[in-house]
């Protein structure tokens, strides 16, 4: 159940109109990194862990609820730099500059030029409002969101998620002087910090957590590490222990040489016998495990999402 305050969770404010960084700010409300994909991606995998993660469900609900605050906080941005633009698009009778401008013909100094010129969707399309769409006017896409039904592999997808949106605002912040926006922008900024770190330590509270999903790496092709480019390269990425699981790295300096000799990798030098039954073993555990979680947390009898208590005034 939502329940929607007037109020901005951040008082955004605009010095003046300005249409072009209208434009740009829209990547944060329908675009691929933005507010809505933000929300849209969290409310979804929150369903997933209902069950198994009760509290993680919480988590996700109320940060895709923050999210929805945060796309309203931005979707007010932007109607407030188009000041200007719903004036002009009613005013039906004179639409001959409109017509100029469209041609090519006029100056193009006023705030309606500047949309036109910004986005001509702006004027076309919204008629002066915001809608679901990114910088480049094409519709929000539900293929934004990542909900893959494994909690450590969403929270995962979260931790980018979060760090491409702090991205882009950094990039917004270098394209418009206004201080106002500036401080919105800074917010917002922010909170992708603040949600990076939430779904980090919500990551680490789940153990066991790697490797993602349930089934163990397949001990045969888990260690390889293959040079397929001109030059060597070595560092920690190729080289030494990998880290936390108690294994070194093969550095195969020439991959075709070592395809060939193993027959495309089918006839290795170790067979891998002790290492493939460990493995088997802790696929059957962890599939128990995981399987349990669920099961476990199912209530009996007739399904019911909620509770309700009654409310004691």
């Amino acid at each position: 159940m939502f329940h929607h305050v007037k109020s901005l969770q951040f008082n955004a404010r605009v010095s003046r109109p300005d249409p072009r960084f209208a434009n740009l700010l829209l990547e944060q409300f329908g675009g691929e990194n933005g507010e809505l994909a933000a929300a849209m991606q969290y409310f979804t995998q929150a369903f997933g862990a209902k069950v198994p993660h009760p509290d993680k469900y919480d988590m996700l609900m109320d940060i895709a609820t923050e999210e929805f605050s945060h796309l309203e906080i931005v979707g007010a941005t932007i109607q407030m730099l188009l000041k200007g633009v719903n004036g002009e698009l009613k005013d039906a009778a004179d639409n001959s500059e409109i017509m100029q401008v469209m041609n090519g013909k006029a100056a193009k100094e006023n705030i309606i030029h500047e949309a036109l010129t910004a986005n001509p969707q702006f004027v076309m399309i919204t008629g002066g409002g915001v809608t679901p769409r990114n910088s480049q006017g094409i519709p929000w896409c539900a293929s934004y969101i990542h909900s893959n039904g494994d909690l450590t592999v969403d929270l995962r997808s979260n931790l980018a998620s979060e760090s491409r949106a702090k991205l882009v605002y950094e990039h917004l912040m270098k394209f418009t002087d206004d201080p106002y926006i500036h401080q919105t922008l800074s917010f917002l900024m922010t909170r992708e910090v603040t949600h990076y770190k939430m779904f980090e330590a919500a990551l680490d509270s789940i153990q066991p957590n790697f490797p993602p999903a349930v089934l163990a790496a397949d001990p045969r092709y888990l260690q390889q590490t293959y040079n397929f480019s001109e030059g060597t390269v070595r560092g920690p990425w190729n080289e030494g222990e990998i880290k936390g699981m108690g294994k070194e790295f093969i550095y195969i300096e020439n991959p075709l040489d070592y395809v060939q000799e193993t027959d495309g990798q089918t006839k290795l030098p170790d067979d891998y016998t002790t290492e493939l039954k460990a493995a088997e073993k802790l696929d059957k555990e962890m599939s128990a495990v995981k399987s349990a979680e669920v099961k476990n947390a199912e209530p009996k009898g007739v399904a019911q999402w909620s509770t309700y208590e009654a409310t004691r005034v």
